[in-house]
């Protein structure tokens, strides 16, 4: 169902259902059935979240962040020799710990006077319990800090697997259980990507967590159960509040890039927080002539068409998203798998002696965000940080020609981007916008919708080499489409020396059965490495305010 969204004057109100902000509440709080499918493609995206956050454990970013949410601790699970998820945490020692009867989602909620039970953090000691927010926050970090999770690309980009650290905080504090984590999931995702596919926001250089806060935010009222005006309380204070300039992905890209995420789903449990105590935000949020589309977006005359599902209609968004195979952009996944195969297949294109130039013909989108259309010199700097390098497609290509590999340690170590033959070769690689690949970028078609392009190499000797790729070999319609199998490998090769045998084991266990979980298991979707593995990172991490 398309949803027309365009400015209104305030002499011109808006009717209150007919509010974009209301329109998305109304959809993640529609207590419609989640779908098999699309319920077996959340365990696969929370095992794909693992994954990358085990990997990055030990950087410095998520080392921070972890600290900063370890100084939020809430309580101590107190069920001594049990392991995380195994048994409900010890209340005894909480005054006015008697929980009321179950919401219309099953979600037991406490007494407004008691504590509740706080989330698990990615590092820490699976029985300590942090903030929601401060969980959602560092487990954000850590889920976003290697660029190697889920993505959706249409009129905006997005990383919807993003929607997971909160919602699953959020549910872990409330004590609910699979189902409920499941149906707030499957809602996030919706909003996200059903707001990527109609509004642009890096075309007016907002960062595109701005459709994140909101959809965090939903799916956390999903999970709870709330109703349709608190949602869209909820939705309008976190879109109000995670609407930032796109400069934390140009030029010299910063630490903060993994954070950005982190700090929307922060903002969305609190938006929520709010809401539930009859706070009011900014309405019309989107619409108002003074709002997000007058001022930030395509201005006083614009009009989108939102599609969203009507009422009773499946959320199925999730389905339309597709992960990463490689650490890297997502419009690099598929230049990655040719790059692979052509330097196999064509040795001499190792060589930059043998070179002339490359040209990456592609989208625009690829072309100015991670090519040489962003006119960042940055992106040829080879000593810049991992975080411009994996939005450099011609560092990405050089390398992956000259290695036949993409590794999220080796690919980026600063002796690999400084090799002196791989820095000759990057130079001579640029790209070029073509009409028709970008067509096909924002096609609605998912049989036409592609990410590549077509390389073309010039040779010394003055031969060339034409070939093309539409989509990665991880993609849906690609040569190797993921699956459950690849999800589960891919976490265990990323947790091979982070975590022990028996911790993967354990939370593979755990997720394969979410959406039977009862509420105490669900803290069994934590990791966590063992003791002292992270006392380096940790100790490298300099002391803040708190």
């Amino acid at each position: 169902m398309l949803n027309d969204v365009h400015v209104h004057r305030s002499d011109d109100p808006l009717l209150r259902h007919d509010e974009l902000a209301h329109r998305l509440a109304a959809v993640a709080v529609d207590p419609v059935a989640v779908d098999d499918d699309v319920a077996e493609m959340v365990i696969n995206r929370v095992i794909d979240n693992a994954a990358v956050a085990a990997a990055s454990l030990g950087r410095a970013p998520v080392a921070a962040a972890r600290a900063q949410a370890a100084a939020r601790l809430q309580h101590r699970a107190r069920h001594a020799g049990a392991g995380p998820g195994d048994s409900p945490a010890d209340t005894s020692d909480r005054p006015e710990s008697t929980l009321r009867a179950a919401g219309p989602t099953g979600v037991a909620s406490s007494d407004a006077r008691s504590p509740r039970a706080g989330a698990t953090v990615f590092g820490l000691d699976p029985e300590l319990r942090a903030q929601p927010e401060w969980a959602a926050w560092a487990n954000g970090v850590a889920v976003r800090e290697l660029d190697f999770h889920d993505t959706f690309l249409a009129a905006e980009y997005s990383h919807p697997g993003d929607n997971i650290p909160p919602v699953l905080a959020a549910a872990q504090h409330v004590g609910a259980g699979g189902e409920q984590l499941v149906r707030g999931i499957a809602a996030g995702y919706e909003l996200q990507i059903d707001l990527a596919r109609a509004i642009s926001l890096h075309a007016h250089k907002i960062d595109h967590v701005a459709h994140l806060g909101p959809s965090a935010a939903g799916g956390i009222a999903a999970l709870l159960g709330l109703d349709v005006e608190t949602t869209a309380q909820a939705i309008a204070q976190a879109l109000h509040t995670t609407t930032a300039t796109r400069q934390s992905r140009k030029g010299l890209i910063s630490t903060w890039k993994a954070y950005a995420p982190a700090f929307a789903g922060k903002q969305a449990i609190e938006a929520i927080d709010r809401a539930m105590r009859g706070q009011t935000s900014p309405s019309p949020i989107y619409e108002g002539e003074d709002g997000v589309v007058a001022w930030l977006l395509d201005g006083p005359d614009a009009r989108y068409s939102v599609p969203l599902p009507g009422p009773g209609e499946a959320k199925r968004a999730i389905l339309d998203s597709y992960t990463k195979e490689h650490s890297a952009e997502y419009q690099a996944q598929a230049w990655i798998d040719l790059a692979r195969r052509l330097g196999r297949e064509r040795p001499e294109l190792r060589d930059p002696a043998a070179v002339r130039s490359i040209v990456l013909h592609t989208s625009h989108h690829t072309h100015v965000v991670i090519g040489s259309g962003a006119g960042d010199p940055q992106k040829y700097d080879p000593t810049a940080s991992r975080e411009t390098l994996d939005h450099s497609i011609p560092y990405i290509v050089a390398v992956a020609l000259q290695d036949g590999e993409w590794h999220h340690e080796r690919s980026y170590a600063p002796e690999r981007a400084q090799r002196p033959d791989t820095v000759e070769l990057w130079r001579r690689i640029s790209t070029a916008e073509d009409a028709e690949w970008t067509r096909r970028y924002h096609s609605a078609d998912p049989a036409e919708k592609a990410f590549g392009g077509r390389i073309e190499v010039e040779f010394a000797d003055g031969s060339r080499l034409v070939d093309e790729i539409a989509v990665a070999d991880a993609h849906p319609l690609g040569a190797r489409p993921f699956a459950r199998e690849d999800y589960v490998r891919k976490f265990r090769t990323l947790a091979d020396g982070v975590l022990a045998p028996e911790e993967v084991e354990r939370f593979l266990g755990v997720a394969t059965r979410l959406r039977t979980l009862e509420p105490h298991e669900l803290a069994g979707l934590t990791i966590t490495p063992p003791a002292g593995a992270l006392d380096r990172a940790d100790a490298a991490s300099p002391d803040g305010l708190f």
